[in-house]
């Protein structure tokens, strides 16, 4: 213990040097609390400042109709479409660019003749591989245009740029003008697994048939935005894409016995489903579990019988920015009507999936919808759409669209017919249908650019995901809420920043996925609290629900909802690769000197005799030798009878003395009989962070102690928190809870504590067979002399 004339707080200067285009130079301080203003765009009467749209604020609008084909033994699409393009923005425009996606499958591509291969592929390559590569050559992939056409029926000029194709209008489109054209086309549809497509085919040996998730198969209107004109980055696979929102009339013709789900609702239902079918679906709309509308037992039964003949199922869809559906013959359907308590309308859950999916599909994916819209509607806002579905398809993980998802966990089938599905199989599949249910919201409403801000959809969406787990079950084992989860790959080296464009990310999942979703929940949890976080996550999901909104908009809306300042948060973990490790680096002890000799004299001489204990003094004294004095007591004298720590009246009257020039309130301070703990904190990792600490006193007790990140703003490497307390601390644990990420735990507890571990035995029968081998070696060698 030590003692204190006086308590100053010291503001040490951080050496660290900042970046551009805010420099500062003199020393090498870094100011992590320095705005974002300068790295985001700069607010105008399209994007505020606030982060809300502004009163300007615009976007186009893109209709389609659509009449499309499946060509079931050939595996191929075949379409006509008529699509209407307003142009909402201030420009005038000559040109429009469509997203041909399907090209990306072409050998002649540039994602395929750019794909970068490790240097031990050329010594061992995964089948799958192998597969996908040989697929790409031997077949011809991507889109055969058949037409371009204006209203009239007039050819348009046009130009090709691997996915995207360029259409020159004859006529410049001015801001408020509309303008029609017609596309044919047709392409071979890849098989969903073996390419890699977030949409295709998959193929079932047992039987014969197939399950079709046809998506990103019709051109589609690339966006045109007042942030970056055209949206019109080249498809390389992982960037997913943005588009306009805006009205659908699509016609399927498929084999007459196949099932189809589909974005829009069904206008036709006479046409294509059963009377038994339609009854279900009405009971299925007011039910209180799923009800089937095609029994696996019907679905067995239809798959056997194939025909020639076709169906045309005819759907349309209001305010949605893509368009996907599923065909089979194979599927089991079942259907749910899930009442949305806010407004008391009724969304039909439902779901697709193959007699093999059983006993897995049907007990929980329909219940998962229904949970991801139970949830997200509270955080976010209401489902606006009139169907939810989830389909088992040809996709390995799983993929959205507007108001439908394809998603691959399935059980195992054994060979003696039986199925079984793991806890991780289970688990993996509720979560995979929380998260692709989830993507409807975010971004197929709230509109975001996937094309270069993977984390603006995959991020916010697994937070979500993340928080609707947790509603799930007590426990439930969920791969992006917890902030450990985060840790290997931020303190990893090969990583990017968050704010990198999605095909330049180095570790896509970890950095669109787990990191953003894990800093949100430290955002909620930690930095900002439910409360405020909840209402600012809202406001931003309420201002920007079908509008595009863009990585400024969401770090603006966050702080204007919530009066926090969250650029350091944002800067920390969205700009940088710095990770989290914040070290207890000491703990000093003190109390308030009195300066009363009565009280300090007496201290200091308890302290004195802590240090007469030198281990030679000890030992001589145990020998029991007498000492010269004891034989000689004439050689005590007063310094013998008195210590060095005696009051005086000279130290009396020196504070008797020094009281006469205190006012009262602080002669009350020379009293203050509180314990002071200095403790130290070392920024190892870089990234700023409010530090959670729990304080064990001398009595047992706890106190959990919450100190903001504003703590840092003077000095981002080292700081000291003084704790005062009536009563003495016995340890300090920093980040208790594992809530902030915190990568080395070692150095966050004070008194440190013992790393705790456990020692697995084992027998090395390995080595001693060696030494047997070369004992019997020797000996044959000796035989052979």
């Amino acid at each position: 213990m030590i003692r204190v004339l006086c308590v100053a707080v010291l503001a040490a200067v951080s050496i660290e040097a900042a970046a551009e285009p805010i420099q500062q130079t003199k020393g090498t301080f870094v100011d992590k609390f320095r705005q974002l203003e300068e790295s985001l765009p700069t607010p105008n009467v399209y994007r505020t400042a606030s982060g809300a749209p502004g009163h300007a604020y615009w976007q186009q609008q893109v209709d389609y109709r659509i009449k499309v084909t499946l060509d079931e033994k050939n595996r191929r699409i075949t379409g006509s479409q008529n699509v209407s393009y307003k142009n909402n923005s201030p420009d005038t425009l000559t040109y429009l660019w469509v997203q041909l996606d399907q090209n990306r499958f072409s050998k002649h591509s540039d994602a395929y003749e750019t794909m970068a291969l490790a240097k031990e592929d050329a010594q061992k390559m995964s089948f799958a591989a192998m597969r996908e590569i040989a697929m790409t050559e031997d077949n011809d992939f991507g889109f055969k245009l058949t037409k371009v056409a204006d209203a009239s029926g007039n050819a348009l000029s046009y130009a090709m740029s691997d996915t995207m194709m360029r259409i020159d209008l004859k006529t410049p489109l001015k801001p408020g003008a509309s303008t029609s054209f017609a596309i044919d086309w047709w392409y071979n549809i890849p098989e969903g697994k073996a390419m890699g497509a977030r949409g295709g085919y998959e193929h079932y040996e047992k039987d014969g048939n197939d399950i079709f998730f046809i998506a990103q198969w019709y051109p589609r209107l690339a966006a045109y935005t007042d942030l970056t004109g055209w949206e019109h980055k080249q498809f390389y696979g992982t960037g997913e894409f943005t588009l306009e929102f805006g009205d659908f009339d699509v016609e399927i013709t498929a084999p007459a016995d196949h099932v189809i789900g589909s974005t829009g609702e069904l206008q036709n239902p006479a046409d294509v489903l059963s009377a038994t079918q339609r009854d279900r679906l009405k009971k299925a709309a007011t039910a209180d579990r799923p009800v089937m509308i095609v029994t696996a037992e019907e679905a067995l039964a239809n798959q056997a019988e194939k025909t020639d003949a076709t169906k045309t199922w005819h759907f349309k869809a209001k305010d949605v920015r893509d368009f996907a559906f599923a065909s089979s013959r194979k599927f089991v359907w079942d259907a749910w009507g899930v009442k949305l308590p806010a407004s008391g309308r009724t969304v039909m859950a439902q779901s697709l999936y193959p007699e093999e999916a059983m006993p897995l599909w049907d007990k929980y994916s329909t219940q998962a919808i229904a949970h991801t819209l139970d949830t997200y509607s509270r955080y976010s806002f209401e489902y606006p759409y009139p169907n939810a579905w989830s389909v088992n398809g040809p996709i390995g993980g799983g993929m959205e669209y507007p108001m439908i998802t394809s998603n691959g966990p399935r059980p195992e089938q054994h060979d003696d017919g039986s199925r079984t599905y793991s806890k991780r199989v289970k688990y993996g599949l509720i979560s995979v249908i929380i998260h692709e249910i989830g993507h409807i919201y975010f971004p197929m409403v709230v509109n975001t650019d996937e094309r270069n801000w993977a984390w603006m959809d995959e991020g916010i969406n697994s937070f979500l995901q993340s928080m609707a787990e947790r509603e799930w079950e007590a426990n439930y084992p969920s791969r992006y809420g917890e902030p450990r989860m985060a840790i290997p790959y931020m303190t990893g080296v090969d990583q990017t920043p968050i704010m990198t464009q999605s095909d330049s990310i180095i570790g896509y999942g970890p950095n669109a996925y787990t990191k953003p979703a894990v800093a949100l929940n430290i955002l909620r949890e930690t930095v900002m609290g439910r409360e405020l976080f909840d209402f600012a996550m809202k406001e931003y999901a309420r201002r920007w629900k079908f509008k595009r909104p863009y990585p400024a908009d969401f770090f603006r809306t966050m702080e204007d909802a919530s009066a926090k300042d969250l650029d350091w948060f944002f800067r920390g973990w969205f700009y940088t690769t710095d990770h989290v490790d914040i070290a207890i680096d000491g703990v000093t002890h003190a109390r308030i000197h009195t300066q009363d000799p009565e009280i300090e004299n007496a201290t200091d001489r308890e302290e004195d005799a802590k240090l007469k204990g030198y281990i030679g003094e000890v030992r001589e004294r145990a020998t029991g030798k007498p000492m010269r004095t004891e034989r000689f007591p004439e050689l005590l004298d007063f310094y013998n009878k008195n210590d060095d720590f005696i009051v005086t009246k000279k130290q009396r009257d020196k504070y008797q003395s020094a009281l006469k020039d205190l006012k009262d309130w602080e002669k009350e301070l020379l009293k203050y009989g509180r314990e002071l703990y200095f403790i130290d904190f070392r920024n190892i990792g870089g990234l700023v962070m409010p530090l959670v600490l729990d304080v064990e006193y001398e009595d047992g007790s706890h106190e959990e102690v919450r100190i903001a990140a504003e703590i840092w703003r003077q000095n981002a490497h080292e700081v000291t928190k003084l704790l005062v307390r009536p009563k003495k601390i016995k340890s300090v644990t920093l980040d208790p809870h594992h809530e902030i990420a915190d990568a080395d735990t070692r150095n966050n507890a004070w008194p440190a504590k013992a790393k705790e571990s456990r020692v697995e035995l084992f027998k090395s029968e390995q080595s001693r067979d060696l030494m047997k081998e070369v004992a019997d070696g020797e000996k044959a060698e000796a035989d052979k002399k």
